[in-house]
């Protein structure tokens, strides 16, 4: 195999996140602490600190904010190399405020995101040798969402890496509050036939998609009307906002095999934000890192997807911070039900 500069590569926004400390709220604090965040730069995150060399392709504004943004991305290990910057007066990083939830109040969130230097972002801000320096490319269905001018480069991007010979991944990551349903669905068929790596949730499937069956059966269906290599889709059951239960089930079309474990039961959920992307990152190290001959260890990215997004939810802020030691140490433990150790020491 051709070795590529980058492992993986992602288009997407960074936010900047503020949220009052504990259980304060929005309503009533005078204090935010301030996190980097972003779907797709979640990801690229997760599939860094467990050994694999990523980028993140993005805008930002050429002020303090964005070399915050910046700055962050470099201490996650992913790479700035694609970072393009907007030095226009009105440039801007978008903002979402976060408000923890405790049982029976739900987390809350409220967005500031719009006109921000993301929606200038082009593929004429790039040079031509970005396509062919990635073994995988990722992007989610916020970045479509945001606006005509990110979705015209999210599709155009994803056109260029499949032709220059790089595994397409996508997260349907769907947000009622940037695009419908019917907005979603017209949007990412036109992409499903580039996408070799399916991330969906059974009811985004059934919502957006419009698809019937079991989850099984929705998850061959789209290797079936496209060509879809891996379908996986998360299964998380939310006792309340502090104690989740959290499992995955992973479809090999080639293999024509469902990949599933013991979920994660009573975790102590300290931050779900990016918990889903945190499974995105574990699976697509598993599936890269693994990859013999063409062929994938979905097994084995099935239990990397699972144990990522279960440690992230106990670890304030977007992105996550465990490598692939602390990975494995939990998968061996969640599959070892024994005596075990009160502290790793």
């Amino acid at each position: 195999m051709e070795k590529k500069a980058f492992d993986l590569l992602a288009l997407g926004e960074l936010l900047l996140r503020l949220s009052p400390p504990h259980n304060e709220r929005i309503v009533r604090g005078d204090i935010f602490e301030k996190h980097i965040g972003g779907a797709e730069l979640n990801v690229v995150s997760g599939v860094s600190l467990l050994g694999l060399r990523t980028g993140m392709i993005s805008k930002l504004p050429a002020n303090a904010v964005g070399t915050y943004a910046k700055n962050t991305i470099r201490y996650s290990g992913v790479s700035d190399d694609y970072l393009v910057y907007d030095k226009s007066k009105d440039a801007r990083l978008g903002i979402y405020y976060y408000e923890n939830g405790t049982y029976p109040r739900k987390p809350g969130i409220v967005y500031d995101r719009k006109y921000t230097s993301i929606n200038k972002i082009s593929v004429e801000d790039f040079e031509d040798s970005l396509y062919t320096s990635a073994r995988c490319f990722h992007i989610s269905g916020i970045t479509l969402a945001l606006s005509e001018q990110t979705r015209k480069t999210g599709m155009e991007m994803i056109r260029r890496f499949k032709e220059a010979g790089a595994v397409i991944s996508f997260d349907v990551n769907f947000r009622g509050n940037l695009w419908s349903g019917e907005e979603a669905k017209k949007c990412i068929e036109q992409i499903l036939p580039y996408v070799d790596i399916f991330f969906c949730s059974e009811d985004t499937a059934r919502l957006t998609f419009l698809k019937e069956g079991n989850l099984k059966e929705i998850m061959q269906s789209f290797t079936k009307e496209y060509p879809i290599s891996i379908v996986a889709s998360t299964q998380r059951i939310v006792h309340s906002p502090k104690v989740h239960t959290f499992g995955s089930v992973i479809y090999d079309a080639k293999a024509d095999k469902y990949y599933e474990e013991e979920p994660y039961r009573n975790i102590d959920v300290v931050d779900r934000i990016g918990s889903g992307d945190a499974y995105v990152a574990g699976v697509l190290y598993g599936l890269l890192a693994h990859e013999k001959n063409g062929a994938w260890d979905c097994k084995r990215a099935m239990e990397y997807g699972n144990a990522c997004s279960a440690v992230k939810n106990t670890i304030p802020g977007d992105l996550p911070s465990s490598d692939l030691a602390e990975v494995e140490r939990v998968i061996f433990e969640h599959q070892n039900l024994g005596r075990q150790m009160e502290m790793d020491r």
